[in-house]
């Protein structure tokens, strides 16, 4: 058999006693709870439902607080802005000589392209002028309305650089499918242009694949060779902008020479398709050309 407890009235007073105690340490404990504490608690409970007992005033401590993906991407933009360009002082004087508003005959634009060579000083003297070492390339940046435009012409006087002009054989092959690429334009026969195919992601890329738009792509390369290295340009507008860009030669042509080039190359272009023309050298701020004189 069991035990058998006897409670007596002086016990059970005592019990009760015990209890109301009990009660108290309990509810003194919870008072002594840290907020942060209890908002750890409420954090903890997102998305398992409402908690039994509602918090007021609690603040939740930033380490508890989540990004959403967006606000992520959103912060790290922010944080690679791109440093503003720094400027020469020989830019910057430059600079001070061209008027924004407005355009410059062909003739008023070279005069200038001149003198930003040797920019004024705020004195009324001329700034050293600050070369490089190098003869700077004159510049055609275009505009044009749409996409798609293409062609080309021959410069009076060259671009001022050597154009290195290849016809594509089988050592050409051989040579660009170990990377070896030593020229600026390919010519190939009709014949030999399932050959190439081999290399077309090598030359497709970087604008060399033969093509008979251009000429690149003839019956008689021998011949084509001979007008690229006489100063034959192919021009076309970029993959993504409606944009050309052309090198027409160098600062030490001197006007004459440039303004021919300059000419030959905007007479060109296809009527009505050129909205904007920028002239400027390698180093030297833009220049806005009234190209509808030219």
């Amino acid at each position: 058999m069991g035990k058998i407890r006897i409670k007596t009235l002086g016990d059970e007073e005592l019990e009760k006693e015990q209890e109301k105690k009990a009660k108290k340490r309990q509810e003194k404990k919870k008072l002594e709870k840290p907020v942060n504490e209890e908002a750890q608690k409420a954090v903890s409970t997102e998305g398992l439902g409402e908690p039994k007992g509602k918090l007021e005033n609690v603040e939740v401590p930033q380490a508890a607080q989540k990004e959403t993906p967006k606000e992520a991407k959103k912060d790290k933009k922010k944080k690679k802005k791109t440093p503003a360009k720094k400027r020469s002082m020989r830019y910057k004087s430059a600079k001070i000589l061209i008027d924004k508003t407005k355009l410059y005959s062909l003739d008023e634009a070279l005069d200038l392209l001149s003198r930003l060579q040797t920019p004024e000083r705020s004195d009324g003297g001329q700034t050293k002028m600050a070369t490089k070492g190098f003869d700077e390339t004159v510049e055609l940046h275009l505009n044009t309305a749409e996409n798609g435009i293409s062609g080309n012409f021959v410069l009076p006087h060259g671009s001022g650089k050597k154009t290195r002009v290849a016809v594509a054989d089988d050592k050409i092959i051989s040579d660009v499918e170990k990377g070896k690429i030593e020229f600026d334009v390919l010519l190939a026969t009709p014949e030999f242009m399932p050959k190439l195919a081999r290399v077309a992601k090598y030359l497709g890329p970087r604008g060399l694949m033969p093509n008979p738009k251009n000429g690149t792509l003839t019956k008689n390369p021998e011949d084509a060779a001979k007008k690229y290295e006489g100063g034959l340009v192919n021009f076309k507008t970029e993959a993504k902008s409606p944009i050309i860009h052309l090198s027409l030669g160098k600062i030490s042509f001197g006007k004459e020479k440039l303004s021919e080039n300059i000419k030959t190359a905007l007479r060109a272009m296809p009527g009505g398709k050129i909205k904007k023309v920028i002239l400027k050298s390698t180093m030297s701020p833009a220049i806005k050309l009234d190209f509808t004189k030219v």
